[in-house]
């Protein structure tokens, strides 16, 4: 270490009282953290890119400094599906300061990861006031049975109105319309339900039929449209 002349001259002066970091919560417990290794916690963020073409919700599960679970989201940019899987790879086992100056392929991902890291540092984790925190793969509560993200896509235009392509329940086949065209309830496919049917040997379109699922006044509306033809 170099000192400068004009330190070098000084007078030594002695430190009075020590002032440690504040602490905060982690696991149930409270945390005076002095190195990533002190660091614990289970929490969500979501990142975009430069473009704000796309959108990542990234979830980390952290015990004493050290990625043991991450669920990688995205959504609007086809090519983030990959990055997403390169990044799956690359975060597991990493340490959240190496996974933060890391690339992970892509930009929403790696602007999550900088926002889990200030929420996990500071404290602010999902797990904060949880005992022990949460179980390694505690994320995959938030997919449900079916191990899909909920995902919302509607489209909508001044001239023809909106439109329901997906809800968190599934893809929506057909929306349903009062005697005012207004939307008053749509059919879903429960696509996670559908695949499993399918494994277990029953007929595609038998299982197309049993995935299905209606929401709203399904039964009183005047009229039901496809959603992608008409």
């Amino acid at each position: 270490m170099i000192y400068t002349t004009e330190v070098q001259h000084m007078c030594p002066v002695a430190k009075g009282a020590y002032h440690g970091p504040a602490p905060i919560p982690e696991e149930g417990k409270w945390v005076q953290a002095k190195q990533i290794a002190d660091i614990s916690g289970f929490t969500h963020g979501v990142g975009w890119c430069a473009p704000q073409q796309g959108a990542c919700k990234l979830t980390l599960n952290v015990k004493e400094g050290v990625i043991q679970e991450a669920l990688i989201e995205t959504v609007g940019c086809s090519g983030m599906t990959h990055s997403a899987a390169m990044a799956s790879e690359i975060l597991i086992g990493k340490t959240i300061l190496e996974a933060l100056n890391t690339d992970l392929v892509c930009d929403a991902i790696n602007t999550a990861m900088r926002e889990l890291f200030l929420q996990i540092v500071y404290g602010r984790t999902q797990s904060a006031f949880s005992e022990d925190g949460l179980a390694v793969g505690a994320s995959l509560e938030d997919l449900g049975k079916g191990l899909r993200s909920q995902v919302g896509t509607m489209f909508a235009t001044a001239e023809k109105g909106p439109r329901y392509l997906e809800m968190a329940e599934g893809y929506c086949s057909r929306v349903a319309l009062n005697k005012e065209n207004e939307i008053v309830g749509y059919e879903f496919i429960n696509l996670g339900k559908m695949m499993d049917f399918i494994k277990k040997g029953i007929d595609a379109n038998e299982a197309l039929e049993k995935a299905k699922g209606h929401y709203g006044q399904w039964d009183n509306a005047a009229k039901y449209i496809d959603p992608r033809q008409e």
